[in-house]
């Protein structure tokens, strides 16, 4: 979900394609793609295989009860989310992509290998449990710990090349037209990957065996990195530039160890431009000196000039974090105008997580026939998948033309994230009403007390909730991540995936709390989903998110834009 904006670019100018290398630089270009490619299939397909079906297999192979099951799904996926700002940030800052994503390919084998020694080892599981032979019994810490070490690395794995296989991929061309050309590519193969292990390998792992639906995901794993480490001599690899979250904590930390200094006299204080455009013996005004905005004063101090701050000699920073420039300063504070904004996604990745686990353990006790194939529960989520690739060719090809035509402007940013928030309520309700349907066909059967039952209620009505969703994601998270990206300065264009990034991970994070929470209050999620009233877990989602699109229009009338038409 982070950095789907780059999929809006599918228009593109094929001559462009046909500009001339530069002679200075002979690596880099379309010869690394079928490297990358491989790679990037190889890492989807692996982590697809290991988490796609990670509920169906804590509860049957494990014995974790359903609800808790769904609640460790969540923290893991909100994990996986989040690791890959910080793998960025490291390589920026440090390493560069290339030998990142080359560690991170090694994590993801040795997580698949660890995922395939549990499913293969009879001693890493505890015994499979009986029906009407009491109670289950429970895994024990050595064997969590074995599969947590495999979460543990598939994190790892994560962290190091989500994020950096693309930046990686967009530095082996110079031309704009070349890399959106990589991004759109770079989608295709990802969401490619995501389909195939939400299908192919959990089928495998439901009909077959779970060490065989792992064991094809490392062998993918495997031929990704092989891939990856044959293309190394074709490379580009510059060299790491530093991280910007490193300006934005500097401004902070700068601004508050000067919370005591005097602004009165604003015509005699003087701001911190930078080496090139510095005059500590003369008063901003009158001098093409940049002074900060009004706006957040406080963060202004971050710039202003006292005594040891400089070098007198050549005006270079004696004292790093007492000291920032004005265009640092502005930088962070284009990052506060925008958190409420920011803030408003939260809700919706909230909702999203509850729903995506939940209807998991909802397809397990419903009809998953269709014709003489049973679909596997771990792969409704497909259905969510598949919505958001063809919504967003109905958006880019159909539906924006026709809205500019009848408009004669292109929705903004924030418009089509309104929308995405309207299709994200309307998706909860859908979820809300499916479920009231399974719940009635069990009290119709009388079967509230058998955990076992499977309802006639056809699981396929999921699709309904999952499509509305996926197109509700198609529009607001691209939309987003456009906006950061449209709205954020230069040193902090590459940040906007990385907001779209914490987005996810809060979502997941804090769905795993809000369902703690009706647990600890409510009787609403038993461990038996038959006498369950999830029901009333989705309208609690429902309204949420309709109070929070509430919010977020607030939010979106107060906005105005730094950089529209930029």
């Amino acid at each position: 979900m982070e950095a789907q904006e780059l999929q809006e670019k599918s228009s593109f100018d094929h001559e462009s394609l046909k500009e001339p290398r530069d002679p200075k630089n002979s690596k880099g270009g379309w010869i690394t793609f079928p490297f990358l490619a491989v790679a990037i299939l190889g890492l989807g397909l692996a982590a697809g295989g290991a988490m796609s079906n990670m509920v169906v297999y804590l509860v049957t192979e494990y014995n974790v009860p359903s609800v808790d099951a769904a609640q460790i799904s969540t923290i893991i996926s909100g994990s996986i989310s989040l690791a890959p700002v910080l793998g960025a940030v490291v390589a920026d800052a440090f390493f560069g992509s290339y030998p990142v994503v080359a560690v991170a390919m090694v994590m993801s084998v040795l997580s698949l290998v660890m995922f395939t020694l549990t499913a293969s080892l009879r001693v890493l599981r505890p015994a499979a449990c009986q029906a009407g032979a009491g109670p289950c019994e429970q895994a024990s810490a050595g064997q969590m710990a074995a599969l947590y070490a495999g979460v543990f690395l598939l994190c790892l794995s994560s962290a190091g090349a989500r994020f950096n296989q693309a930046t990686m991929g967009a530095n082996q061309f110079d031309g704009a037209a070349d890399r959106d050309v990589f991004f759109n590519w770079y989608f295709i193969f990802l969401y490619a990957s995501s389909v195939l292990g939400a299908t192919l390998i959990v089928y495998i792992q439901d009909t077959v065996s779970w060490a065989l639906g792992f064991g094809i995901s490392c062998a993918a794993s495997v031929v990704g990195l092989a891939a990856l480490l044959l293309g190394a001599r074709y490379y580009r690899q510059p060299p790491a530039q530093g991280s910007p979250f490193t300006g934005i904590a500097r401004v902070v930390v700068a601004a508050v160890r000067k919370r005591k200094v005097s602004m009165v006299a604003s015509e005699e204080l003087k701001y911190y431009n930078g080496p090139s455009r510095c005059d500590t013996d003369s008063k901003t005004a009158g001098h093409g000196v940049q002074a900060p905005g009004d706006s957040f004063s406080f963060l202004n101090r971050a710039a202003l000039i006292t005594d040891g701050d400089l070098d007198a000699a050549d005006c270079s920073v004696v004292r790093p974090w007492r000291i920032c420039t004005v265009e640092q300063v502005e930088d962070l504070k284009t990052v506060v105008r925008i958190l409420p904004l920011w803030s408003a996604a939260i809700v919706l990745s909230i909702s999203i997580g509850v729903q995506i686990n939940f209807t998991v353990l909802q397809a397990l006790v419903m009809d998953r026939a269709v014709g003489r194939f049973n679909v596997p529960a771990g792969s409704m989520i497909v259905a969510s998948l598949l919505s958001v690739i063809i919504f967003l060719g109905l958006l880019d090809r159909i539906l924006l033309p026709l809205w500019k035509r009848l408009t004669g402007h292109t929705p903004t940013p924030l418009q089509l994230v309104g929308v995405g928030h309207a299709l994200t309520v309307l998706s909860m309700a859908a979820s809300a009403i499916v479920e009231r349907r399974r719940t009635a066909t069990v009290r119709a059967h009388g079967e509230e007390g058998n955990p076992m039952w499977v309802s006639p209620l056809s699981a396929m009505w999921l699709i309904l909730p999952f499509a509305v969703s996926g197109a509700g994601e198609a529009l607001h998270f691209p939309a987003q991540v456009t906006l950061y990206y449209q709205e954020f300065p230069p040193s902090l264009k590459n940040t906007a995936t990385g907001m779209m990034a914490m987005i996810v991970a809060l979502g997941f994070y804090l769905s795993t709390a809000l369902v703690n929470i009706v647990q600890r209050s409510t009787t609403w999620l038993p461990d038996n989903m038959n006498a369950s009233k999830l029901e009333n877990l989705y309208w609690l989602l429902t309204v949420l998110v309709a109070v929070n699109f509430g919010y977020y229009l607030t939010c979106a009338k107060l906005y105005r834009y730094q950089n529209i038409g930029k």
